[in-house]
Order: structure tokens, then sequence, then C-alpha cells
């Protein structure tokens, strides 16, 4: 077996790039998040000002623009008879709430730090993940001055990088303040981030949300593959210390959170994803398609062109004619449930393979290098689009009962 070198992993593809149809032909390292055990908290203090997020071109989408969140999001349905289907997408015209969305490492600027021009790997990111929330909210996505794929080699392959952590979190809260000041009005708002992103918007909420009167207006924190820390048989007291996980229908101002891998490949020890430093605690997992636990079929929308070229190409969804829609569904091929293997917390994916129908028994999102799968990092691309239509009508939901809409009153938070 030949040794995975840093020219295999520079041709690995970002975890948001990955997942869109068209993503840009130089991909680049999936990057943990920032606040990952082996990472240090991010310094409050940026060496430089933070942007003037009064200005609109500091911002990847807002309200009412036709930029990225405005982008198809159209859905072919492969049932497992090999039957098709178009669903067409559309947004809410008059959302109730909004969605705060920060996204993961994809920058491929040459710096350690990013700078505030949205290049299109940040356009594809926000089209892969944050678009489809427009169904439901109103989405506001701040671009970020992140620690770039860039750094993240640089790292990697044990060079000195001048890297500023602290202007990722700086930047995000200097949005979130703007945000609050012109936009907010007393509205609910859910926080929806990935690896990178979900590590920025931990520390913006252990330091500058929890305990504060803001607190009351977020409906949900959606931080998906980072690790969030808890007691054991807990739901709060690690890393946040007001707001629980969310295990139940009904509730809200809680916390969603998972890292994903494959049922029948767990996380080997080096893995970054799924384990904390903690003692006496471990990664949080909340199933967005059964908050109360155990394993449910979900409703898992993906990238037609398959999760890029960090992984092995998608296979073609179905014996039938190709889909033309960007995203696909495949209703009942996808099951998954919190699970725990040894020190490690996961959201366990199993594929409901059957070679006797037309439809694919396979689903490509292992990241590979060389030929060889890096199992450490699970299926770290796939982590929203496993779930991706539970996570939207999950919002949804949990803005209803924030609103108090059709819920009993004990039911209403928890």
């Amino acid at each position: 077996m030949k040794p995975i070198t840093f020219a295999a992993l520079a041709v690995l593809a970002g975890p948001a790039v990955a997942q869109v149809a068209g993503a840009p032909a130089t991909p680049a390292v999936p990057a943990p998040a920032p606040q990952s055990p082996a990472t240090p908290p991010a310094a409050v203090a940026p060496a430089a000002p933070a942007p003037d997020y009064a200005q609109d071109a500091a911002w990847l989408c807002r309200p009412g623009r036709q930029d990225s969140c405005a982008a198809n999001q159209d859905v072919t349905v492969v049932q497992a008879n090999g039957r098709t289907k178009v669903e067409r997408f559309r947004r809410a015209s008059t959302p109730a709430f909004d969605c705060f969305y920060v996204y993961p490492t994809v920058s491929m600027d040459p710096t350690p730090n990013s700078d505030m021009t949205a290049e299109p790997e940040e356009q594809q990111v926000a089209i892969a993940q944050a678009a489809r929330f427009t169904a439901k909210c109103r989405v506001f996505v701040p671009l970020y001055r992140q620690v770039t794929l860039t750094a993240l080699r640089q790292i990697m392959t044990g060079q000195p990088v001048g890297v500023d952590r602290g202007l990722a979190l700086a930047d995000v809260y200097a949005a979130w303040n703007d945000y609050l000041r012109r936009d907010n009005g007393g509205r609910g708002v859910v926080l929806i981030g990935h690896s990178q992103g979900s590590g920025v918007l931990k520390e913006l909420i252990a330091r500058y949300i929890e305990g504060q009167p803001i607190q009351r207006n977020v409906i949900s924190a959606m931080l998906l593959g980072t690790n969030v820390a808890v007691p054991e048989g807990q739901t709060v007291g690690g890393d946040f210390k007001r707001m629980k996980l969310c295990t139940a229908e009904g509730q809200y101002g809680c916390v969603v959170t998972y890292v994903t891998f494959r049922a029948d490949a767990p996380p080997p020890e080096n893995s970054r994803f799924g384990k904390v430093p903690q003692p006496g605690m471990v990664a949080a997992c909340t199933n967005p398609a059964a908050l109360a636990g155990g394993k449910a079929v979900t409703d898992a929308i993906f990238s037609t062109r398959g999760a890029g070229n960090a992984s092995v190409p998608q296979p073609a969804w179905s014996s039938g004619p190709a889909p033309t829609t960007p995203f696909v569904k495949v209703p009942g091929l996808i099951a998954a449930e919190c699970t725990r293997t040894g020190a490690f917390s996961y959201l366990a994916v199993t594929v409901n393979a059957d070679p006797a129908d037309p439809r694919t028994d396979t689903i490509t999102g292992d990241v590979v290098a060389n030929g060889v799968t890096l199992k450490d990092w699970g299926l770290h691309l796939l982590d929203m689009p496993v779930t991706m239509g539970n996570l939207v009508e999950l919002a949804d939901r949990q803005a209803q009962a924030w609103r108090g809409i059709g819920l009993p009153t004990d039911n209403r938070r928890r």
C-alpha cells in the first residue's frame, strides 16, 4: 500500500464543495472543526478589526437577494422500483423565523486566513448546505476570515503557519451583532453550521449567547460535524451550561449535533471525530430523524453528482434515466442511529441496499486518497446530506414550538 502523501491529500475535496453539483475543479483538503480536541480555543482579540457587516457585500447570503441561497434546489426522487419524479423546490414567501449559517472550511485562498471575497467555493457551499433552508426561514450567511485549506495543508505537513484563529470567531460575532441590530427584531433564529462553522458557532454560543437575553430567541443550534462535549448520560453541562441537547419533539432552545460514520466502519482510534478530551464526558449525538433515540430512516438529500473528488465516483442512482436536477432523494435507502463504540459517540449510517431492485446499493462519501479510505474522517463529507430533509423540517417544527403553535404548554421547553 502506498503511503498517503501530501500530494494525495492536496487533491481531497472540502466537505461542502464535495456535495455540490458543478463544484470547482480544484478541490482541497476537508478540514476539522476548529474546536476539535487537538485545537486550543479561539482567541477573542483578532489582529485586525472585524469587517463592516452593515455592508451587504460582507454577506454571502441575505434575504431578498439573487445570491447563492437563491440557487436551484430541485430534487429528483428515485424510488426503490427505479421510478422517478421531480420535486420542485419552493421558497417560503413570508418565512416566520430566521436561520444564521456558518460554513465549513472551503476557502482556497493562499493565505492562512481567508479574505472577504465570495469565491466559487464559498458560493457552492451555500448552495449545498444553506439554500434549502429558505423553504422555511430567512437565511443569513456571513463571509468570514476562516482558517483556509492552504493553512490546513501546511499544518498537516508540519510547516509553521501564522494562523489567527481568533479572526473567525471575531468576524462571526460581528456578523451576529449586525444581524441582531438590523434584522432580528425579536424573531426566532436557528443557528446552523458544519465543521469549522460549527466550531465557531459553539464558541459564539458559549461566550456570547448562553445566559444572555438573546438566548430566548435561539430556536435551536444545529452544530454538525463537530464534537460537543456533554457529561456522560446527561444532556447539558459540558461545552454548554444551559443549552440542552434536543431529545424530544416540542423542544426548542436546544442543540442538534452529531458526527457521521458508516455503521459497519466505526471510528478508528486516531479519529478526531466522535470523542472529547474532557474526563467523564462524551461527544454528544442527536439524530434529527429520531430525537428520542433509536434507528430511523432519514430524509437524505444528496448531490446528484455524488460526494465529489474526495471520494470515489457515485454509481448511477438507478438503471433508469439519469436525474437532471442538482439533487437526489432515495426514499428508504438511508437509516441512521446514534451509537456508542468505545470512547466514540456518533451517528451510524446504514445503507438499506437491495440487490434485487434497480436502484443503487451504494452511497459514496468516504474520504479517499491514493485509493486508500481515510477511515478517521468517517462520512464527514455527508454529515448534512444524510439528514438534510430532516434538518429542514426539524427547524420548522422547532420554530413552531418556539412560537407556541399547536403544542401543549408542558411540551414547549424541557
